[in-house]
């Protein structure tokens, strides 16, 4: 599913048109201003229960290999968003 389809189906279970349904999808997942990403850039963890968490995770610098070459290259520290799926979404979607 991507995001119109996604658009789609949230306006049409709420009966809400779906230029207001974009704005909804929208102000929760932009990642330039969305409530999540906001959320996120600022340090905090989004929880939403039985669904899932959002979180930063933290990498520390490392060598690699470049798999081409085989040469040593160094992998700078970086800071990537996450999801964890919570036990509702987990006994939803599977055995």
């Amino acid at each position: 599913m991507n995001k119109s389809e996604l658009v789609q189906q949230l306006a049409n279970r709420t009966s809400i048109s779906r230029a207001d349904a974009q704005k909804a999808v929208e102000a929760l997942f932009s990642v330039n201003d969305g409530i999540i990403a906001q959320a996120l850039k600022s340090g905090d963890k989004v929880t939403i229960t039985g669904f899932g968490s959002f979180e930063t995770k933290q990498r520390e610098a490392r060598k690699g290999r470049n798999p081409r070459t085989g040469k040593e290259i160094d992998i700078a520290a970086s800071t990537s968003a996450g999801f964890r799926a919570g036990k509702g979404l987990k006994d939803a979607i599977g055995s």
